[in-house]
């Protein structure tokens, strides 16, 4: 069988499962992308946490399938599926055999960021292709000087920023690359650079300007998302935490090269390294190692500097060329004592995830005691509560407040699809029309015993008491406990605008 055969039977197989095996076992999607949905019904420039290229992605997917929620399942493998395609790419690029390129794919599956997390559809998730893909085409762009390709980087450029802002970072590495060195540097002379800067530039106006008239709303997300060194200790221990939780993150990569290598070949692999050929030449050796770790670098050192304490999952785009590192370093898969377990060692970890998101879905209810976003009964609360409301009000439900997880899944789920008013916040939620609620009036809903509406919504409904509960299973056996979900409605023309408190 040849590398590129091999590459495509692994790639579309795992893919495939880590598609199929949510879609026909969860009873409901991740955080994320629940969340997700609820923006995209929106189609706004831009949202509470995130730029809004995974919502309208999550949105495309909800009107193609007919209003399905299984959607950022495939979203998701989609998305790594072109990461993979972009790593091969690259490492054909940079002079590797294809079977280089193949155990390059493969390593860098077996890491965590491809596995687990895969189902949730988020921005972290999305970045892979991105940072893939600019690699790839700012590599090609070098190359063939074509301004063809410097358009496509510029407006993968963009994509990605309305994706995440974390984009950011490898641009600056992009940009530092070509400052630093000298053949990239000759194509400041060109046109090409400055047309992918200003193709992006152009592409994101609409969402500066959305930024501008929010008060930079996702960039407050952004910021309160890391959190800051409790003393000088934090300097030290964030960034070395960090460190830490993404070296684990590789522990399936590691196991497949200790599988490959064995005892004989962990004792040799010094002398087989200096005996082998470099997989890549100078100039490639160096274009790989600045992409694949001076952007992990960067983020170290400014979690050093500021003692901020950044999200693990951050690290998901960052390590999309580890597999090639591995590959290169330890000149595989010349070095392999046995190839045939590497194969097995990759395929055995693939399985054992897939198997553990299979064993969430239809064994956490025989065990489990506390809620699961899993198995939360969206469809039946939201179906509920959109009853409720048409009985008491006499219209469709056009308008749902609360937390994001109560409100979001009934803006996902109901028929009617309402607007998720974000905690009855205007400034968190600007695509509201308050003139609009006013008129359709607005259903409060929260989860737990508590009688009165949170805190959050209280602001605006002071000792507002629940007008109705409930009580819905969380899952058809098992023992996790029921939902209790509380709601009062606001009728229209009794909609309390934003106070200050």
């Amino acid at each position: 069988m040849t590398a590129q055969r091999a590459a495509f039977l692994y790639v579309m197989s795992v893919c495939l499962l880590w598609a199929l095996i949510p879609t026909l076992t969860f009873p409901n999607p991740p955080l994320d992308v629940v969340e997700g949905f609820a923006w995209g019904r929106e189609l706004a420039w831009g949202y509470t946490k995130h730029p809004p290229m995974q919502a309208w992605l999550l949105e495309l997917s909800y009107r193609l399938t007919g209003g399905a929620s299984f959607g950022g399942y495939w979203l998701s493998q989609i998305a790594i599926g072109l990461g993979y395609l972009c790593i091969w790419q690259i490492g054909r690029r940079l002079g590797l055999t294809p079977w280089q390129a193949c155990w390059s794919v493969v390593l860098t599956s077996a890491t965590f960021y491809f596995t687990l997390p895969a189902p949730e559809f988020n921005p972290n998730i999305l970045q892979i292709p991105i940072w893939a893909g600019m690699i790839l085409f700012f590599h090609r762009a070098l190359s063939s000087r074509r301004l063809a390709d410097w358009l496509v980087l510029g407006i993968i450029a963009a994509f990605g920023l309305y994706t995440k802002y974390f984009v950011a970072l490898l641009i600056g590495t992009i940009g530092l690359y070509v400052l630093v060195v000298p053949s990239a540097r000759r194509g400041l002379a060109t046109l090409g650079p400055w047309l992918a800067a200003l193709i992006c530039i152009v592409l994101l106006t609409p969402h500066i300007l959305w930024l501008f008239e929010t008060d930079f709303l996702t960039l407050q997300y952004a910021a309160s998302r890391s959190r800051s060194a409790g003393s000088w200790i934090g300097h030290l221990v964030n960034p070395a935490t960090f460190l830490g939780a993404q070296i684990g993150n590789h522990a399936g990569l590691f196991l497949i090269i200790l599988a490959g290598l064995g005892l004989s070949g962990m004792k040799a692999l010094r002398s087989n390294i200096r005996d082998k050929d470099a997989p890549v030449d100078g100039d490639a050796r160096l274009f790989l190692l600045w992409f694949a770790l001076l952007p992990f670098a960067v983020v170290l050192l400014a979690s050093a500097a500021t003692g901020n304490e950044f999200e693990h999952m951050w690290g998901t785009p960052l390590f999309v060329l580890s597999g090639m590192v591995a590959v290169y370093a330890l000149g595989l898969p010349e070095s392999w004592v046995s190839a045939r377990r590497a194969w097995i060692s990759a395929i055995l970890i693939q399985a054992i995830f897939l198997g553990v998101i299979l064993g969430q879905a239809l064994l956490e209810p025989l065990w489990k005691t506390k809620h699961t976003r899993m198995h939360y009964p969206g469809g039946a609360i939201a179906d509920h509560l959109a009853e409720v409301w048409e009985t008491e009000v006499g219209q469709p439900l056009s308008y749902i407040a609360g937390d994001m997880w109560s409100a979001a899944n009934v803006t996902l789920h109901a028929q009617t699809r309402p607007h998720m008013f974000y905690l009855h916040d205007r400034e968190l939620s600007p695509w509201i029309d308050f003139e609009d609620v006013q008129k359709q009036g607005v259903m409060l809903v929260w989860r737990g015993a508590q009688e009165t509406v949170p805190a959050e919504l209280a602001r605006y409904y002071p000792g507002k008491l629940r007008e109705g509960t409930t009580s819905i299973p969380a899952h058809s056996y098992g023992t996790i406990p029921d939902i209790i979900v509380n709601w009062a409605v606001i009728r229209p023309g009794n909609v309390r605008k934003l106070t200050k408190p």
